[in-house]
């Protein structure tokens, strides 16, 4: 995208994947990986939680505490925060390249849709997911390759590049929600799978019945 003179979209969740992303980002910069590039962190909810994480960093495993100890992990060159509305509209002003981290992580709502609006329709820029799509999202309607979604209304082209990173899941896999349910196996009456493809939740559940009753 640097080269492309483009903008790098990354829908993000606010709690977790939003911090382990500003996290390797620092990593990337201080490593010179990538160069320095406007990163706009357009999600007030991120915005407040990335604090919480900050207070709380006493609490943070080993390497993230040495990290600590030379710069904030959360902070680095080009990193700008638009926490009001004003300055989430201000973004689409500002030059490319640029690297804009807004919610909502699947699309499906929040400040992201207003860039996807704005962007997904020049091939010179990407759309990059960081986290699982839920079928029935705008997001997952992109990720599938759709030529055109709707957005507030309006029909738009989807020409950017899509581009996915699967390795960020927060969700445990599917030996340890067996595991989970198992410790409460005794006493539990029924178990309700919420989540998921249904080919693979199908699946759990005739685990669970098979495994455990």
């Amino acid at each position: 995208n640097d080269k492309k003179g483009g903008v790098l979209l990354m829908p993000v969740f606010a709690l977790e994947k939003t911090q382990e992303l500003l996290y390797q980002i620092d990593e990337m910069l201080k490593e010179k990986q990538i160069p320095i590039t406007p990163i706009y962190l357009d999600a007030p909810l991120a915005i407040r939680l990335t604090k919480v994480y900050e207070q709380f960093s006493r609490e943070f495993n080993d390497q993230a505490k040495s990290d600590m100890k030379h710069d904030d992990i959360f902070t680095f060159p080009g990193l700008r925060i638009s926490a009001s509305a004003e300055d989430s509209m201000a973004i689409g002003h500002m030059p490319s390249p640029k690297i804009i981290m807004a919610g909502s992580g699947m699309s499906s709502g929040g400040r992201i849709q207003h860039h996807e609006a704005h962007y997904l329709s020049d091939p010179k820029n990407t759309i990059l997911f960081t986290g699982y799509q839920a079928t029935g999202t705008l997001g997952r309607v992109i990720r599938d390759g759709a030529p055109e979604v709707m957005i507030h209304g309006q029909k738009i082209k989807v020409r950017a590049k899509i581009e996915a990173i699967d390795g960020y899941s927060s969700h445990k896999d599917m030996d340890h929600l067996v595991e989970f349910v198992s410790h409460t196996a005794e006493k539990v009456r029924k178990v309700f799978v919420v989540m998921g493809e249904t080919k693979s939740s199908l699946f759990l559940v005739q685990r669970l019945r098979d495994y455990l009753g």
